[in-house]
């Protein structure tokens, strides 16, 4: 069974973190995900740096210019995380935009994955259509979970098309806004959350955009599995040393 859907059958609401790869430096990738799971989160998810991330606010956006800069490349993830399955239990994600692994090759990138031990893809401008006619048997033959985002404004019929093809977890945009954009959770964000829990989805939500401490952490998984944190731990790496980041989780569990 995949990584992905072993930990969504715990018994547990899941904490992710999101980070860019080779921010805050280009040989950080490593440590951080040791640390991260060191420190008891359940799933990671991989940024691969692209130069016009449309969906990310300016604190992601800037470490994926960083990483670029820094020499992040897709060629050399892979190299970083070649012998991550010898030292690494956990479900690792990569989320990232289509033109990167396009320019890889979409075959080739997911061997790459499977190769080295990635369980899923995060990919939010993949168009569902597009993913189904093109390049769903790519994904399966490399047991590659594609993880889709629903938002605020997704319909329930949409929502229902999704949910019908996932087969792991859908990525519950909290907000229409960017990421890093918000603090808290309104009443609007609740009933929405409350919502998509009253569908009875067959696969569980994982809510991202917005988290930041332990109060929007248990908001968030008040009625879904559980919730993802990047800005603000991308902002935390970018202040303090790797080997503090368990303080990070702590104060977010």
């Amino acid at each position: 069974m995949n990584r992905i859907n072993q930990k969504l059958q715990e018994n547990k609401k899941l904490l992710s973190i999101y980070f860019t790869a080779g921010y805050p430096n280009l040989n950080d990738t490593v440590s951080i995900i040791h640390e991260l799971e060191k420190s008891g989160v359940d799933m990671i998810e991989i940024g691969l740096p692209f130069s016009d991330p449309l969906a990310d606010g300016p604190t992601i956006q800037e470490s994926s210019t960083q990483a670029i800069e820094n020499g992040m490349t897709t060629k050399l993830l892979f190299k970083q995380l070649a012998d991550i399955r010898k030292t690494v239990q956990i479900p690792l994600i990569i989320m990232g935009y289509f033109n990167p692994m396009m320019q890889f090759g979409v075959e080739k990138f997911c061997q790459k994955c499977n190769e080295i031990g990635i369980d899923g893809l995060i990919i939010p401008d993949l168009p569902l259509e597009e993913y189904l006619s093109e390049y769903q048997s790519i994904f399966e033959k490399y047991n590659l979970k594609n993880v889709f985002l629903i938002t605020p404004q997704t319909s329930n019929e949409r929502i229902a098309e999704i949910d019908s093809v996932s087969d792991s977890f859908i990525y519950m945009v909290s907000t229409a806004a960017v990421t890093g954009s918000q603090s808290g959770f309104g009443n609007e964000q609740m009933h929405y959350f409350e919502r998509i829990s009253n569908l009875n989805l067959k696969n569980p939500q994982v809510i991202g955009f917005g988290i930041n401490n332990n109060e929007t952490f248990k908001q968030a998984t008040l009625h879904q599995k559980g919730a993802i944190i990047g800005s603000a731990f991308i902002k935390f790496i970018a202040n303090n040393p790797i080997d503090k980041i368990g303080e990070f989780v702590k104060n977010i569990r």
